[in-house]
């Protein structure tokens, strides 16, 4: 009776080593086959006694055996070794060196058969369809393409199955950019306008005195949409994006042209014609005496209300600015957008933290703007006019 008794706790005691085998070997496999397709993405290609090291693990079930070794298991078979053998020397099955000596035998080859894996859901005549439907509806969100397929198709897909057929069709979903909106006279208007100043050349754009108002913020907390973590930690506090609901910011005047950076106004307070009026005396009138000395220019500006107010085109017509006629709605046409981006980059990377600290970064990228960057915009500006014109005045890219 001890000696029965004795004999089943040995046997119960030796289970748990043999799952903990089975486990290790799982885990070795699946090792094996990321380290086998890492290679194939880079085309590395292993020696054969780095692939008789790794084939001592047990490859995944439907793996096929690297031509290495094939040709190894083919040349001693051809030298009369016995296929158990060359199974246990290689750490392989007999079964699958039978079926790679039977292949060679029957058709003189080690290559893998076509046709191996299961068959994809969506041949190419269906990715063509899914493809053109993506295109003709660009912001259709991923279920609503797959609510599509299924009817089209008559087939039970996924979102998965749809989201790995839209990058099958060299496709991929971005964060589209913003862009004003413009109604079918702003387009044809600005059509229009760029067809008038096509003529100007580049020496002309550089008489331009550009003008522009943007905004700036005071940048709290972590940058960026996105975090390194696991999907147990959604709710860590570490793995929150925080933001401020209404940070305080700047309102910045300035003008610039291909000649050299003019002068920057910080706003305080709301913007109106009379204070608008007061910032053109003050910073507009020294920039251009000191950028043209006296050459003739012209000054531009955007249609907001300060601009376009009555008391401001009296003001510039008694001063006798010649002022250039601006479409509605069109940033994409002005250089000073991109000087704006520019600073605003700068200030992601510097992240000042008080008000003063943003307007002394904004004063000091402001004055580091070399000049080639400036004849480089300016000379853009023909450019733009023809891309507005391939548009038929619709936005551009800037």
């Amino acid at each position: 009776m001890r000696a029965t008794h004795s004999k089943k706790v040995g046997t119960g005691s030796n289970k748990r080593p043999e799952k903990l085998n089975v486990h290790i070997r799982n885990s070795w496999r699946t090792n094996l086959q990321l380290i086998r397709s890492i290679g194939n993405m880079i085309g590395y290609k292993k020696s054969l006694s780095e692939w008789q090291c790794l084939s001592e693990v047990k490859m995944g079930r439907g793996s096929p055996i690297p031509p290495m070794l094939r040709r190894k298991i083919v040349e001693q078979y051809q030298k009369g070794v016995s296929q158990r053998k060359i199974a246990k020397s290689l750490k392989l099955s007999s079964s699958t060196v039978h079926n790679i000596i039977q292949r060679f035998r029957e058709s003189g080859t080690i290559s893998v058969r076509k046709g191996q894996g299961r068959k994809t859901i969506l041949d190419a005549r269906d990715l063509r369809a899914l493809r053109r439907h993506c295109i003709t509806y660009r912001n259709a969100t991923v279920m609503e393409i797959t609510t599509w397929a299924q009817e089209y198709f008559q087939k039970t897909l996924s979102v998965n199955t749809i989201h790995r057929a839209i990058r099958r069709c060299r496709l991929k979903l971005y964060r589209s950019k913003k862009k004003p909106y413009l109604n079918m006279i702003q387009k044809r208007r600005r059509f229009l306008w760029a067809k008038a100043h096509l003529k100007w050349t580049v020496a002309k754009w550089k008489t331009v005195l550009w003008s522009d108002e943007s905004k700036f913020e005071v940048l709290f907390g972590k940058l960026g949409r996105h975090v390194i973590r696991t999907k147990e930690d959604k709710d860590n506090p570490s793995c929150y994006q925080r933001s401020v609901q209404k940070p305080a910011s700047l309102m910045v005047w300035g003008c610039m042209s291909a000649c050299g950076m003019g002068s920057l106004h910080i706003w305080k307070g709301t913007i109106n014609a009379e204070r608008y009026i007061q910032v053109l005396e003050q910073h507009m009138l020294p920039s251009r005496r000191r950028l043209f000395q006296g050459r003739p220019c012209i000054f531009q500006h955007d249609n907001a209300r300060p601009h376009t107010a009555s008391i401001t085109t009296s003001w510039l017509r008694r001063r006798r600015i010649r002022v250039l006629k601006w479409p509605a709605c069109s940033p994409d046409l002005s250089p000073i957008e991109n000087i704006w981006r520019i600073i605003k980059r700068k200030m992601r990377q510097r992240r000042p933290k008080t008000v003063e600290q943003l307007e002394a970064c904004i004063r000091q990228e402001w004055d580091n703007i070399p000049i080639p960057k400036l004849e480089q915009l300016v000379s853009s500006v023909p450019r733009h006019l023809q891309t507005v014109i391939k548009r038929r005045g619709d936005a551009t890219q800037w």
